[in-house]
């Protein structure tokens, strides 16, 4: 069969491209913006992209058009698969009806740690002899490619709250119906989708609604959001997790930090220890994201000491705190922020970590929901944990330097927060004045113009 995708450099929809290419299917796809890690990935796989959308794409006519949730009506693909009564559907109904039926599928649920989670529980599974099929929306760098089939009756997903396509606008993860649910956290986002953190709560409530009595639902014990969520009915039992003392009650799952920095940390079960966690990841997300994977992993046969034993080698996943670079010092990574709760967690676990050094934040606020504004009143202090912060206005938004105007105004650390519309001024700022040792976060869920290697090799040349 030959199927096409609309938006296949998209994490989700190129993951589905892989699964697509391993199943025996031609597959082809078109995108607007093609770039690595995914581009990258599927051109190994041997999958035709082509660059932009035209009716011509879809010569010779597919057997059927996988079209992504970023799709609207207008565009040049769309219109000609409705035009010509070419057979279509969205991606999560694909995979809900072609791999995942009859599955034990566990699934990673929440506003925040989705990617990273869904790696960790399946590299747990990985060390522990499974082949359970994965997909996950970011690429693993413990494993080649970013989904899989598997040969076992398990399989791994990060599901997302986004919906499916402009003709399905339920959650992606309501088409997945798992057997084990982690449910991370919960936060208004996807302004651009839902009118307000209800709708969200309504969305989550429809997963919940289809896990199986038998099943298993793993969630933080303080987040009053999917409590709303859960309260509108659940016949699932639940496990809860937990980070040192912030909950009243014993949590099923616990962790005891040994470092500040989220570095060590013993799990606990039902209070009793199991066994310690030394890692190379920072930051309390990361540790409630293995707290979750651990409990996950066991529910499907794996011991929580061999599941901390996997974790201890976790190498984390592509554009996640990512290092790209230690020039004389001078570290520069990349992290796939799209949040300020993301934001903060990453820069506190990164301060905990370095102490004193030098930590300059360059940040693209480019999720539909950050560009419209919406987390204004919490976006600059996203960044506190940073000594300096740069803010990309490549959209040139109007809200944006109006914030850091007025932060400006009332501060006398004016300098604190700089806004700059162009990538080439933020790499002129950047390399301006670069102590070192430093460390460098690039934060954005795109390309950010391309600023990674280009600052990187602007460093190299001052520093040779």
């Amino acid at each position: 069969m030959h199927i096409h995708i609309l938006g296949i450099c998209g994490t989700f929809m190129g993951s589905l491209a892989v699964l697509a290419h391993e199943m025996g299917h031609k597959v082809t796809g078109s995108d607007q913006g093609v770039y690595p890690p995914m581009s990258t990935q599927l051109q190994a796989q041997g999958v035709e992209l082509i660059e932009g959308y035209h009716p011509d794409n879809l010569e010779p006519r597919p057997d059927l058009v996988l079209i992504g949730n970023a799709m609207s009506r207008g565009n040049a693909e769309v219109e000609q698969v409705l035009n010509g009564n070419i057979p279509y559907m969205s991606g999560p109904e694909w995979l809900a009806r072609e791999v995942l039926h009859q599955r034990w599928v566990l699934a990673v649920a929440g506003t925040h740690g989705k990617t990273t989670t869904t790696a960790m529980l399946l590299w747990i599974l990985e060390q522990a002899g499974f082949d359970a099929g994965y997909l996950v929306g970011g690429v693993p760098r413990d494993l080649p490619v970013s989904a899989r089939l598997g040969s076992s009756d398990f399989f791994v997903i990060e599901a997302d709250e986004y919906d499916s396509a402009f003709f399905d606008k339920r959650s992606k993860f309501v088409h997945y119906r798992p057997r084990t649910l982690i449910l991370n956290n919960l936060e208004f986002d996807h302004a651009d989708i839902f009118d307000n953190v209800e709708a969200i709560e309504r969305q989550f409530h429809h997963l919940i609604r289809t896990v199986p009595s038998q099943g298993l639902i793993l969630r933080p014990t303080l987040d009053s959001h999917l409590d709303n969520a859960i309260a509108l009915g659940c016949w699932t039992p639940q496990q809860t997790l937990s980070i040192g003392s912030e909950a009243d009650s014993p949590s099923d799952w616990r962790a005891e930090l040994l470092s500040d920095d989220g570095s060590h940390f013993m799990v606990l079960r039902h209070e009793q220890p199991v066994a310690a966690v030394k890692w190379a990841h920072s930051g309390l997300h990361n540790v409630r994201n293995a707290l979750s994977a651990i409990a996950a992993a066991r529910d499907v046969g794996v011991t929580p000491d061999h599941a901390v034993s996997a974790l201890c080698c976790f190498s984390g996943v592509k554009r996640r705190m990512e290092l790209l670079a230690d020039i004389n010092g001078v570290k520069v990574y990349d992290d796939f922020a799209h949040h300020p709760t993301a934001i903060a967690t990453t820069l506190d676990g990164l301060r905990k970590q370095v102490g004193n050094e030098p930590v300059l934040a360059l940040i693209e606020p480019r999720s539909n929901t950050m560009k419209q504004g919406v987390h204004s009143d919490t976006l600059l202090p996203s960044a506190a944990a940073a000594d300096r912060v740069l803010w990309a206005n490549l959209n040139d938004s109007s809200w944006l330097p109006k914030l850091v105007e007025r932060w400006q105004q009332a501060n006398a650390d004016s300098s604190l927060h700089r806004v700059e519309a162009s990538v080439d001024d933020l790499i002129a700022r950047v390399t301006a004045d670069l102590p070192s040792p430093c460390h460098i976060v690039i934060m954005s869920n795109g390309g950010f113009g391309g600023i990674h290697q280009r600052l990187i090799a602007e460093i190299e040349r001052i520093n040779g």
